[in-house]
């Protein structure tokens, strides 16, 4: 949560979103997003953003806080991410489970979102 308030104070500031990415270290697919998110494509993109990682660990920690933001982590899986506004309020999220499947994602894909999302 301070990371969070952090990040919200910082965007309030430059009135630049904050991302949150729900996932965990076991979890392929967030292993390859963060790869994907370091890349020169995508790099960028997110440094548009104020991003926030918190961890699921085996989908026993931070579960409540991913439903204050509106993900179902049961039904999203993980990867999952929210966009926030400078004010905290919900742009979006991908509870429709769009990163779960992060392998097969381009980082030209991944930045495409972001770009949308911004």
């Amino acid at each position: 949560m301070a990371d969070i308030a952090a990040a919200l104070a910082r965007a309030e500031r430059d009135g630049r979103p904050v991302l949150l990415d729900f996932g965990a270290d076991w979890c392929p697919d967030c292993v390859m997003l963060g790869r994907t998110f370091r890349t020169a494509t995508v790099r960028p993109v997110l440094a548009r953003y104020h991003v926030v990682s918190i961890d699921v660990g085996r989908f026993d920690h931070n579960v409540r806080l991913a439903e204050q933001y509106g993900l179902n982590l049961e039904t999203s899986g993980i990867p999952a991410l929210v966009v926030l506004s400078g004010a905290g309020k919900v742009r979006t999220t991908t509870n429709d489970g769009s990163f779960a499947t992060a392998r097969s994602l381009s980082p030209k894909q991944v930045a495409g979102f972001l770009k949308r999302w911004r």
